[in-house]
């Protein structure tokens, strides 16, 4: 009695080819765009370190700036022959040392990524109180270049780090 009723659920199993198809097409968007999410956190990671280990060399630049012993004692008369190297002249407004240049300090392969540390020393001085107590203010500027894809030839974006600070005699 029911032998034609199953005859016909039998040729309704499965899918036709125009379902499996568009399966396969929402499959493959579905991978592609988790593919391409990995390789933009990894590239998004890969910067983080950079600009991270950039500022590390950044600081690095202004620590050695600030360790050096100012010559308080003979301030504001500081001239070009005594030991100060943090001698700035009125007229210039302030004393550029010279860059630093070294690799950055990540694991990468092929070519290493070069840093420059710029440091820049200046006097501060404020309207209410001029020159009592000398102020100087140390800024390092740190240049780097990010490479867009790994490679030798591969495009690079220059990227800035900068740091700042402000010294007194005896600190």
């Amino acid at each position: 009695m029911f032998l034609h009723w199953k005859q016909r659920n039998r040729r309704r199993q499965g899918f036709t080819l125009g379902e499996v198809l568009v399966s396969f097409a929402v499959f493959t968007v579905v991978v592609a765009g988790l593919i391409y999410g990995y390789a933009q956190i990894n590239r998004m990671a890969a910067l983080s370190s950079m600009s991270l280990a950039a500022q590390s060399f950044c600081e690095q630049g202004l620590e050695q700036a600030k360790s050096v012993q100012w010559n308080y004692v003979r301030w504001p008369n500081t001239n070009a022959d005594s030991y100060d190297p943090f001698w700035v002249p009125a007229a210039q407004g302030g004393v550029a040392l010279p860059p630093e240049v070294d690799t950055m300090d990540i694991p990468t392969s092929g070519q290493p990524i070069y840093v420059t540390n710029y440091v820049t020393v200046s006097n501060i001085c404020t309207y209410l109180n001029p020159m009592n107590p000398p102020l100087r203010q140390i800024s390092c500027t740190c240049v780097w270049a990010y490479p867009l894809y790994p490679g030798s030839n591969a495009p690079t974006i220059l990227c800035t780090n900068f740091a700042f600070c402000v010294r007194a005699p005896d600190q």
